[in-house]
């Protein structure tokens, strides 16, 4: 397996506090990894890294260099808004706009300057069959995304994201405000994505860090403690740090 992602000698800043501290580490393609670690930690800022969402932090400063398919994405070259087409992101709220089903799954789509409305209805098609919702809205594609429940709006979240074709996918807690089985069908839906996606997903939720990921990452004030297989960290971890918080002793 190659590595999509990677994160070479990385310090970020915000003003004078050190929000992540030499980060080495390489994320590989076609996979879920996912971050763990306490409040504060770091995890949010270390995904936003690869999409640039930090960057609208006016004190962010980032030494050190980020990769993905081996291009350096804070390089002065590279396009901010195609980088982003490349690479979508969930929120850990859902947050779809006050616009039909489908005019939410399409807005990427139309913002880039597609007109072709046969192209956009099959690409909208396609993002909510890959979300697992077409089946509960085909006939409702013209209500209001709003009214659809906490779950739904979450994976027409997840389907806005997908219409653009990105390769990689940032999830930043995307069920912790969802209710059981809610979380159960977006879980299974990261796991079956991961086919056509490369995923990185915060998650404060140990048992679901070791249901749906591949390789876990353990953050803690700012350094990365820990990195390998899941089902290492989750029952043979190196440091005793990581150990410690996997088992509740901390955190």
């Amino acid at each position: 397996m190659k590595n999509k992602l990677e994160a070479k000698n990385v310090d970020v800043f915000y003003g004078k506090l050190k929000a992540l501290n030499n980060i080495n580490i390489g994320i590989t393609e076609n996979a879920v990894t996912a971050l763990i670690g306490p409040s504060g930690c770091g995890k949010s800022t270390f995904l936003r890294l690869f999409n640039r969402m930090n960057d609208y932090i006016d004190s962010f400063k980032l030494n050190g260099d980020i990769y993905i398919d081996n291009t350096n994405i804070y390089d002065k070259s590279v396009l901010v808004d195609e980088l982003r087409k490349n690479v979508g992101m969930v929120f850990q709220k859902p947050n779809p706009f006050p616009k039909s089903i489908f005019d939410n799954v399409a807005y990427g789509l139309k913002i880039q300057g597609i007109n072709d409305k046969k192209f956009i209805k099959k690409r909208v098609e396609d993002a909510l069959m890959q979300a697992a919702l077409w089946d509960e809205v085909k006939d409702d594609l013209d209500k209001s995304a709003l009214a659809l429940s906490g779950g739904q709006q979450q994976r027409v979240c997840i389907a806005r994201a997908l219409a653009v074709e990105p390769s990689i996918l940032l999830m930043d807690e995307p069920t912790s405000a969802l209710d059981p089985i809610a979380t159960a069908k977006v879980e299974k839906l990261i796991y079956t994505l991961k086919e056509k996606y490369t995923i990185i997903i915060v998650t404060h939720n140990m048992q679901q860090a070791g249901r749906i990921s591949d390789y876990t990452a353990f953050f803690y004030m700012g350094d990365l403690i820990e990195f390998d297989k899941t089902d290492t960290i989750f029952t043979n971890p190196k440091m005793e740090r990581t150990e410690n918080y996997i088992t509740g002793r901390f955190g």
